[in-house]
């Protein structure tokens, strides 16, 4: 009777305790260039190319009581898309035509170097998160080269745990600001037109 009665109080502990767990989140974000760029091109023909460098889709945990069940992720072929049609909406508004199969035009290369959410480890709760995302520019002119790498970092504190799509926005908005940056380079328009 005692064991049954303990059984009975251990599986009523062990639900209440999975009420503090978090599940995995997969974020599909949808970052966004949120600036005007100065037209620096004629129209000519630039390859644009997008490539993922991380070195895991993991970005971290939210943290609380068990954070091993609690990861972010985000897929490269959920992201990479729509990297891409951000990187030749960018090229355009430099003044520039992307064009897969243009024979020895200039080549631009996008890659997602990181992309990061951590929370403070300790403590039930979460109440912050440190989220960051890095991109790398490769420009190819000829035999001119260039290459520059530009981030972002947000720390978000919430008053309860952040669902799927809070997060999803917060990624979305450091991906945003880091790809920004990296188009407001204008070294990257200058290669291209070959100035």
């Amino acid at each position: 009777m005692m064991n049954r009665a303990l059984l009975g109080l251990i599986a009523l502990l062990s639900l209440t305790l999975v009420g503090c767990a978090h599940s995995p989140q997969q974020l599909k974000p949808q970052p966004k260039l949120n600036a005007a760029l100065v037209a620096v091109g004629q129209g000519q023909p630039v390859v644009v190319r997008v490539a993922d460098g991380r070195q895991s889709p993991n970005l971290g945990t939210r943290g609380g009581l068990y954070p091993e069940t609690s990861a972010i992720s985000v897929q490269g072929q959920d992201v990479l898309p729509k990297l891409q049609a951000q990187a030749e909406a960018a090229v355009r508004l430099l003044g520039f035509t992307p064009s897969p199969n243009a024979y020895n035009a200039p080549q631009l290369t996008l890659t997602l170097s990181d992309l990061k959410y951590q929370s403070p480890k300790e403590g039930m709760y979460v109440t912050e998160a440190d989220i960051s995302a890095k991109v790398r520019i490769d420009v190819q002119n000829a035999n001119r080269r260039y290459a520059g790498n530009y981030g972002a970092s947000l720390n978000q504190r919430f008053g309860m745990a952040p669902n799927q799509e809070t997060n999803t926005k917060l990624v979305s908005d450091v991906l945003s600001d880091a790809l920004t940056r990296a188009f407001k380079d204008p070294t990257i328009g200058q290669i291209l037109s070959g100035q």
